[in-house]
């Protein structure tokens, strides 16, 4: 057995035809992105420069990727004298055993949980908006069998692959599915390979979540991975539902490329800001602004105070979106409202790259679903301008307002179920608005009526 010490992380740009690493035009992975093979950027301990140009040319802030790829390099290091460390105090038999025992017990940890769940044939469904091509209602359909210990999640009748970026290759659509596992059994059970051993996944390649080459892939580590990992989640909800969870709000990015006035310097800035809302579950509401499925953010992140100071912004208003939070035994979280301003000298371009807007985050077991997103741009003198989920090349002139109202988490369980109390404490809290609670009152009077 071998070790490695490995970082993962985000660069602000990778190349390809647009800035800010996603590209909504993209119809093949060529347009997305430097494409590398595994290639040595150390040789025998020697920094080959040959390599490291070659990459930082192809990006289009080379000072910013220096920055963070040296990061990158000193966090690996830093884990190869941990792992020597390790190696040196117990020796490698020691070490291996040990890394084999924790495998093993994480998977009898899973096996255990999964043991309780009712066994049956489970179905569930979960829709994209759209692939930014005019492909729309893009469906992913999970059929989980769960028998025993262990589960097969068969992906095989999801919607064919599309022109768009939002294809999932096979090892990407692996971690969506064990994502959604991993929120599904005790949370003190470690995550490794050996957890995710009870579960076998089937999918039929020219899928979305099986493209075939050179279809475009980079939004899917967001969508369609939330998606797949819905879909499943809804289909083992009846199987154990006291581990599942309604739906979060989904990705909504905006990144902006222009010139900063006070440096004169180019910047490409991400938007992290006004996140959507959380799921409720069976233990109680969905966190407020928690982020998309995958990542937990929340209202502060990213720093209001860092991007002001960094970027030609200003936040004109952030703050928690009421009634934006499924109604439920347990309320989804709510999203947030955001106003921010472009404080450029010259116009900026900003892209796109998300979803939700048309499928808002689901309720679970008779709980309702929260509000979808809905951004635009206002400019002054213009009608606003309602923007897609994918577009790229959007003009933005200086002092341009970019309008975010970022969905709310589904509900969990029957609104009737909720406490008259912890509705009180809602509206004094703001996250429901007397007008919002009778929209909710006359939404359950209509679902009775049915």
């Amino acid at each position: 057995m071998g070790f490695w010490s490995v970082n993962r992380a985000h660069q602000s740009d990778i190349g390809g035809s647009t800035h800010g690493a996603y590209n909504p035009a993209a119809t093949e992975i060529w347009q997305e992105g430097l494409r590398i093979t595994p290639l040595k950027l150390y040789d025998a301990g020697e920094l080959r420069d040959d390599v490291l140009k070659m990459v930082a040319t192809n990006v289009r802030h080379p000072h910013d990727f220096m920055g963070d790829l040296r990061a990158m390099i000193g966090s690996a290091r830093v884990g190869e004298r941990r792992l020597q460390a390790l190696l040196d105090e117990y020796g490698p038999k020691t070490v291996v055993g040990a890394v084999d025992e924790i495998l093993d017990r994480a998977e009898k940890q899973a096996r255990d949980c999964v043991r309780t769940w009712r066994d049956g044939v489970y179905r569930g469904e979960s829709i994209l908006d759209d692939d930014g091509h005019g492909v729309t209602d893009i469906w992913i359909r999970a059929t989980v069998t769960k028998r025993g210990d262990a589960l097969t999640v068969d992906l095989s009748d999801s919607h064919p692959q599309v022109p768009g970026f939002i294809n999932s290759s096979f090892p990407n659509t692996m971690s969506a599915v064990h994502m959604a596992f991993a929120y599904l059994i005790d949370p003190r059970t470690p995550k490794n390979s050996g957890t995710f051993r009870p579960v076998k996944v089937v999918a039929r390649q020219g899928t979305i979540v099986w493209p075939y080459p050179p279809a475009p892939v980079t939004l899917a580590t967001n969508h369609c991975a939330q998606d797949i990992a819905e879909a499943i989640i809804r289909a083992l909800a009846p199987a154990c539902p006291a581990r599942a969870i309604a739906g979060w709000g989904r990705r909504f990015r905006i990144a902006i490329k222009g010139v900063n006035p006070r440096t004169r310097r180019p910047f490409i800035w991400h938007m992290f800001h006004a996140r959507p809302g959380g799921g409720a579950c069976a233990e109680g509401d969905g966190w407020e602004t928690a982020g998309e499925g995958q990542a937990a953010g929340g209202i502060k992140f990213g720093s209001v105070e860092v991007a002001e100071t960094r970027f030609p912004l200003t936040f004109e208003h952030h703050e928690f979106r009421a009634d934006s939070g499924g109604d439920g035994m347990h309320r989804g979280g709510v999203g947030a409202v955001l106003r921010l301003r472009m404080d450029v000298e010259e116009p900026a371009v900003a892209n796109t790259a998300g979803d939700g807007v048309r499928h808002a985050p689901y309720g679970l077991l008779g709980g309702q679903d929260g509000l979808p997103h809905r951004y635009r741009l206002l400019s002054r003198g213009r009608r606003p301008r309602v923007l897609k989920t994918k577009e790229v090349g959007i003009l933005v002139r200086p002092g341009d307002v970019f309008l975010v109202e970022s969905s709310g988490g589904g509900g969990f369980g029957p609104p009737s179920k909720r406490p008259p109390e912890t509705r009180a404490r809602d509206l004094e809290n703001g996250f429901v608005t007397r007008r919002g609670r009778a929209a909710n009152s006359r939404r359950r009077r209509a679902q009775a009526a049915r």
